[in-house]
């Protein structure tokens, strides 16, 4: 069966973008295909049709696949509690936690549990794409590795290396690789991609050709910077950095960065309204005193990301928002942020105990080890959505009497207080819904007008496609692949 490993010489160089890029493409050409990660760590997930949870960025490679995101599509997933912590969830469901202490050891331990996903995967497609993580040049991480190499060679999977133009130095970045990589790991490679190229790629000729001599790797193509890749939900926080937006003439919705901040792509249908800024609010700034909204989201730590919200004061700027009789609205680690408190008596977070919350709802959050991992769809200002729950803890109180949403069966979601100017839910994915998503806006006094946000997503995929079948040797690529 085919397959192809797309490994980058860096982390961000773009890697998940042309996979999905590459199995949209491979759709259009009529053949039938999974996308696949062995390993993967972020705090963006999502909540896949078998009840388990998988990287964000594995559930629109399966969009772009044209089939339902699966839990085999990214095996293991590491979302990072704390420095040196992470919730290990393989197959879907959480198995415990890894720290720096047992990392190693125990990730080479879940090698047998990848090659059975992607063995599933095999015998469903005709051709499997497979994403790596990081770099292979990270040889320190060699031992025990299931992300890059570790895979490849388990698996026999042929490698394309991925290099960033766009961040400078590419020709060192890929021969160094090469350069610092056990052999064995080398002999994977079969040729390259340089990715995100402003420009005429006719001025990098001499450069390709430079990495062609050096490395004995041939080239697949020099892929231009794709802008439609800002219409597609991204799975790693470094973005945020680059999409922090600023206040203007458009209404502007705030959003604190939290250090683990979690599901933050919630945010990317309103991102997209034209007369919309969201402000992604970094460590160090003010929440704007003009904002119309402010938006508490998704946490992976809900009580240190509080603690951390009180460490920069955003704390005071939510308070003198909800003063000016402006709305507040937390989702799911943000939800419960806004009650009087959160108690962990299990110790799920870190040491048991309690803390004060917001106070801003009159309701109250037990964390618990029972975690909810599901599809739900409801109204909630009178308008359908469709979304899903991924949390742990439970909250009630008063306010949950006025529930945010009514979900399907007519179970209520989330709390509202009296005035309804502070809400929270632990939906997420609220606002793919055109007609919520406008019904929220015109309460903010603002009309919608970006329409379909899911179609928005496949037309994006679609352009992507058409430019990879411009720029890469897509022939070249399944003749490997089938090899």
């Amino acid at each position: 069966m085919a397959a192809i490993m797309l490994q980058g010489t860096g982390s961000d160089v773009g890697k998940s973008l042309l996979v999905a890029g590459i199995c949209r493409a491979l759709v259009r050409r009529g053949y039938s295909v999974r996308p696949f990660k062995p390993q993967n760590m972020s705090n963006n997930a999502a909540v896949t049709a078998d009840g388990g949870e998988i990287g964000r960025a594995q559930a629109l490679q399966a969009i772009a696949a044209g089939v339902e995101p699966h839990t085999d599509m990214n095996p293991v997933l590491l979302k990072p509690q704390a420095d040196r912590t992470s919730q290990l969830v393989v197959h879907g469901q959480v198995r415990g936690k890894l720290g720096s202490s047992n990392f190693r050891s125990a990730r080479g331990e879940l090698l047998e549990a990848v090659l059975a996903s992607y063995r599933r995967l095999q015998g469903q497609c005709d051709i499997v794409v497979v994403e790596g993580a990081g770099s292979p040049a990270e040889v320190n991480l060699r031992a025990g590795d299931i992300a890059n190499m570790g895979f490849a060679r388990a698996a026999g999977v042929p490698v394309i290396l991925v290099g960033d133009i766009d961040r400078g130095g590419v020709i060192a970045a890929v021969a160094g690789t090469k350069a610092v990589i056990d052999p064995a790991d080398a002999a994977m490679i079969q040729g390259f991609l340089i990715n995100k190229f402003r420009g005429d790629p006719a001025l990098f000729e001499d450069g390709y050709r430079h990495i062609e001599r050096l490395t004995g790797w041939r080239g697949f193509g020099v892929i231009p910077w794709l802008g439609q890749a800002s219409r597609l939900p991204s799975e790693d926080a470094v973005v945020l950095e680059r999409r922090r937006g600023g206040p203007g003439e458009k209404l502007l919705i705030a959003c604190p960065i939290l250090p683990r901040i979690a599901n933050f792509d919630d945010l990317d249908p309103l991102k997209l309204e034209p007369g919309v800024e969201v402000m992604m609010v970094p460590p160090g700034q003010p929440i704007p005193a003009e904002a119309a909204l402010i938006i508490l989201p998704g946490s992976k730590a809900t009580i240190a990301d509080l603690q951390a919200l009180r460490d920069q004061g955003w704390d005071i700027d939510i308070r003198a928002h909800h003063r000016r009789g402006r709305p507040i609205l937390g989702i799911c680690g943000g939800y419960q942020m806004l009650g009087r408190r959160i108690d962990d008596p299990d110790g799920m977070e870190g040491p048991p105990g309690g803390v004060e919350g917001l106070g801003l709802l009159d309701v109250e959050t037990r964390l618990t080890s029972a975690k909810t991992l599901e599809r739900t769809g409801g109204t909630a200002f009178g308008q359908p959505f469709s979304g899903y729950e991924m949390h742990v803890g439970r909250t009630d109180g008063p306010d949950c009497s006025r529930p945010f949403a009514l979900l399907e069966g007519g179970r209520p979601d989330g709390a509202s207080s009296r005035d309804g100017m502070v809400m929270g839910t632990y939906v997420h994915g609220l606002f793919a819904s055109t007609t919520l998503r406008a019904a929220l806006l015109a309460r903010l006094g603002h009309e919608a007008t970006s329409g379909d946000y899911q179609a928005s997503v496949d037309d994006a995929l679609d352009q992507i496609a058409m430019q990879l079948e411009d720029h890469v040797d897509m022939d070249g690529l399944i003749r490997i692949a089938a090899a």
